[in-house]
């Protein structure tokens, strides 16, 4: 399924999460998971991974329940930007121009076809370490900060919706993605896609949400160095009493090495390490994966715990 519109979004830039537990939400994200605090405002905390380039990874916000705020896709240039306004426009789903949050410029938002609010913008704030941050080598964001995971940038975000693929298809047919993996039901349904900007294998993932609701999270995801990294991760998230839903293990779909914590706030987050996994083919098909193929669990034989197919956030 290759797409004519090319990169037009160059990908992922960051991510709001909500929490009623923000201090200890904060704890976690900065001691156990290793990302560093990039200023505040009002009831949110920016923080950012050691070599993502721009200002945060992700805004931790302080809200009555879990769940997702807005994502924060860049575009591939001005150009780009106002040609997927104009598309996104044109299916009605726009919702207008902002000044844009803290490190980016004039940001376009507007919601997917399940109702999450996302955002476009090309004017961003390159992250400029303070001397005690300041790396070793000059083609590195920040030191290595040595706490915790010390995970290494924001990876993707996976949606619960009401239909997996009729987002999926406004990810391709609107802003310009592709569809790399899939999985399709015995009925014909497509019930989960996994779509990419760049030639990381996948940016933004939608789920069918069998609870019917709609606007919801199940993970948000960052990426490891080193697949040990995540072992390690494991044995610091028994030490400080995180739960751990499922992992260390790997997928079969998009072959990654995984494990699923749940911070104090109730978002699932996961750990990865794909990056031995890229897609160089500009005529890429998608891999569709059967329920049959599905039902035999993970790549090395594990079941899909229960709980992945009925937790997300909020609470339903």
């Amino acid at each position: 399924m290759s797409n004519s519109l090319g990169h037009e979004v160059a990908h992922l830039g960051h991510v709001e999460l909500f929490t009623p537990r923000p201090q200890e939400s904060l704890d976690f994200f900065v001691r156990v998971l290793g990302l560093t605090e990039n200023g505040t405002d009002g009831d949110s905390v920016y923080l950012r991974t050691w070599d993502d380039y721009e200002h945060h990874s992700l805004k931790l916000t302080a809200a009555a329940t879990s769940g997702v705020g807005r994502t924060a896709l860049r575009a591939s240039s001005p150009e780009a930007l106002a040609r997927r306004v104009a598309a996104i426009e044109a299916r009605g789903l726009g919702v207008g121009w902002t000044d844009g949050d803290t490190g980016v410029g004039p940001t376009y938002l507007f919601r997917d076809p399940d109702g999450h609010e996302m955002e476009l913008y090309w004017e961003t704030e390159w992250y400029q370490p303070p001397e005690h941050l300041r790396p070793a080598l000059k083609n590195q964001a920040q030191a290595y900060p040595g706490r915790g995971v010390g995970v290494r940038r924001l990876d993707h975000v996976n949606y619960l919706a009401q239909s997996a693929e009729s987002n999926g298809r406004f990810v391709y047919d609107t802003l310009g993605g592709r569809v790399t993996e899939q999985i399709m039901l015995d009925t014909g349904v497509i019930s989960a896609q996994w779509t990419h900007f760049g030639q990381k294998s996948y940016d933004l993932v939608y789920t069918d949400d069998w609870t019917g609701s709609s606007g919801r999270l199940h993970h948000i995801a960052f990426a490891t160095d080193t697949r040990e990294d995540i072992l390690r991760a494991a044995d610091i998230a028994l030490e400080n009493e995180v739960f751990i839903e499922t992992g260390p293990h790997k997928h079969a779909i998009q072959q990654t090495f995984f494990l699923y914590l749940y911070e104090p706030g109730g978002n699932r987050i996961e750990l990865c390490n794909p990056t031995g996994r890229l897609i160089f083919a500009p005529d890429w098909e998608p891999v569709t994966w059967t329920q049959a193929e599905r039902a035999k669990g993970q790549a090395w034989g594990l079941k899909t715990i229960e709980s992945f197919h009925t937790h997300g956030t909020p609470p339903v």
